[in-house]
């Protein structure tokens, strides 16, 4: 997915991954039971936050990696009707695999 939107500093944009609408026995979660996503894929990474002497420090993250971030964090916005999250690298936890 191509986006027109590229973050600044040590910021992602990442687009969460929805967990399953059917639970493993066949049962449909309505929208008001899910939780929300602490899942997601990043498709834009900024070039990373400046220290105190003014050198570029360099992100670990790349476009394409799947990450685990904190539950209520970022900011959500909606391009072309997709919900995206921007946040900053220290809210993402961990890379997936």
């Amino acid at each position: 997915m191509s986006i027109n939107l590229r973050p600044l500093g040590d910021r992602v944009i990442i687009e969460a991954i929805e967990q399953e609408e059917v639970t493993s026995s066949g049962l449909y979660i309505p929208e008001t039971a899910k939780e929300k996503p602490q899942q997601g894929n990043v498709l834009a990474v900024g070039e990373g936050r400046r220290d105190d002497d003014g050198k570029r420090i360099a992100m670990d993250l790349k476009v394409g990696d799947k990450v685990l971030f904190a539950k209520y964090a970022g900011t959500e916005v909606k391009i072309d009707g997709k919900k995206l999250l921007i946040m900053k690298e220290s809210d993402i936890l961990a890379i997936v695999g």
